[in-house]
């Protein structure tokens, strides 16, 4: 979730040049699919307003609008027809310690209840950006993700080996750089580089059902982590994360996500 701030100094990468094509993603009567930002109607806007308004507090459309506007593509999940959730991706690149660096910045993200158990929208994301890193290859790619709440949070260690901040590790000093860099360049004085999180001026808040933690989720280590790192989370408080997005840096489940089997290790008897 977030919203991005004017980005002087930054170089946005205007993704709809690239050659990227993706396929969509289908399983058990969902479907995720993706398309340029530029391409969505006035009634598809609203659809993704509506949705998001009915699980987060604090949303107008005028802000949404906005946000979205910045955007370079949109991943939707529907279920029968029915739009049951979206993220949305901002493309930037900048300077850093000598060399350039491209992240991929999700905003709005949005999956409602029912459609938790589908795998079809992470599957459908991981697709995507490999498919733009492949367009655009000459560079790293990171993922800047702002979690306001656990579950996003935890899609991190389902996915990637190495992520920042993390429950088992200091995060290293590069990483720590690279992640002020971009916030600085996305979100301004928005950005609290003492606390690591993003406290916007008009925050969205995940509505009180939502919100909650089961307690049988509190006692996991990430979870716990997250609470601790983003203790203002139920007032809109965004905390910064960053993941590298090369393939080696997948879990195993990342790699059952891209079709890429974990590899054998080998042995002093292979």
């Amino acid at each position: 979730m977030g919203r991005a701030a004017d980005a002087p100094g930054g170089r946005t990468v205007v993704s709809e040049s690239m050659q990227v094509a993706i396929e969509d993603v289908r399983a058990s009567g969902s479907v995720a699919s993706a398309v340029p930002r530029s391409v969505l109607t006035s009634v598809e806007r609203h659809e993704m307003f509506s949705l998001l308004d009915r699980h987060f507090e604090g949303v107008t459309p005028e802000q949404f609008d906005r946000d979205l506007n910045e955007k370079h593509w949109v991943l939707r999940l529907r279920r029968d027809g029915r739009l049951v959730g979206f993220s949305t991706l901002q493309l930037v690149e900048a300077e850093h310690r000598g060399r350039l660096v491209r992240v991929v910045y999700a905003g709005d993200t949005i999956v409602a209840p029912e459609a938790w158990g589908s795998p079809v929208l992470a599957r459908a994301w991981i697709a995507l950006v490999r498919a733009i890193q492949a367009s655009a290859s000459d560079a790293p790619w990171y993922w800047l993700l702002l979690s306001s709440g656990f579950r996003t949070y935890r899609f991190l260690p389902v996915f990637w080996r190495q992520f920042w901040p993390r429950c088992d590790a200091a995060t290293p000093s590069a990483e720590q750089d690279l992640m002020r860099v971009f916030a600085r360049l996305l979100f301004g004085d928005q950005y609290d580089e003492a606390a690591g999180v993003v406290r916007f001026s008009h925050p969205q808040r995940l509505r009180s059902a939502l919100a909650d933690v089961p307690s049988a989720r509190s006692i996991d280590p990430h979870v716990a982590f997250f609470l601790l790192r983003n203790r203002g989370y139920t007032q809109g408080d965004e905390l910064v994360c960053l993941t590298d997005l090369s393939d080696t840096n997948l879990t195993a489940a990342g790699r059952r996500m891209v079709g890429r089997p974990e590899p054998c290790a080998s042995g002093a008897g292979s």
